[in-house]
């Protein structure tokens, strides 16, 4: 008989999932943080762009969070770390806030990125887990989620880490709408494309519906 006979699929999918769940859940510990606030709020206030930046995986996560903020009414674009120092940091203006994911924060290319990227922005804002790391020392602001040492598939694949940041980023997607006061009517009228658009009609009465109780 071979190996795979006696492969528990269901329990590796079980240890997985709970581990999945806790780097979510960890999230929860930042709400009740000063800073948390003072995040939420900057990104409301914002006049300009939101630069959103990461490399590797989190860079992924970036790219998506730059998509939901602009999705949300919260202008924002994702830059690369290295396109940034080839050029790209000429994106920047003194309205802008740059918003970057890093797990360690011991990126030298992301944090050459961030250090030269601070000096045009406004404000250099920081998710990560190691608030002791280059990057969170160096931010505006910091939002240290404390997340476990196995949250991530043998400590080096970044699965836990990375959901926890995009669970985040949705948090503060959500918040800075309702901020901004970005109105359903203003998100369809962006989002006229595919099953979202055809069923505008439909899902904004539901909506309209659901804030009036």
């Amino acid at each position: 008989m071979s190996n795979r006979d006696f492969f528990d699929a269901a329990g590796v999918a079980a240890q997985v999932t709970e581990s999945d769940i806790q780097a979510v859940a960890a999230i929860k510990r930042l709400f009740d943080q000063p800073v948390f606030d003072r995040v939420t709020v900057l990104l409301a206030a914002c006049n300009g762009k939101v630069l959103v930046t990461g490399s590797g995986t989190s860079g992924s996560v970036a790219r998506r969070a730059a998509h939901l903020l602009s999705v949300s009414g919260t202008p924002a674009f994702f830059l690369s770390p290295g396109d940034g120092l080839h050029g790209g940091l000429g994106a920047l203006t003194a309205e802008d806030i740059i918003l970057a994911f890093s797990k360690g924060g011991n990126s030298e290319e992301l944090n050459d990125f961030c250090r030269r990227g601070q000096t045009l922005a406004s404000h250099l804002v920081v998710i990560t887990a190691n608030p002791d790391s280059p990057l969170s020392q160096m931010a505006d602001m910091t939002l240290s989620i404390p997340l476990a040492e196995d949250c991530d598939l043998g400590g080096v694949i970044a699965t836990g880490c990375t959901l926890a940041f995009s669970a985040l980023t949705d948090v503060l997607v959500e918040i800075s709408r309702r901020l901004r006061g970005y109105e359903w009517e203003s998100f369809f009228f962006t989002h006229p494309a595919g099953a979202v658009g055809k069923d505008a009609a439909d899902s904004l009465k539901r909506l309209q519906k659901s804030e009036q109780r």
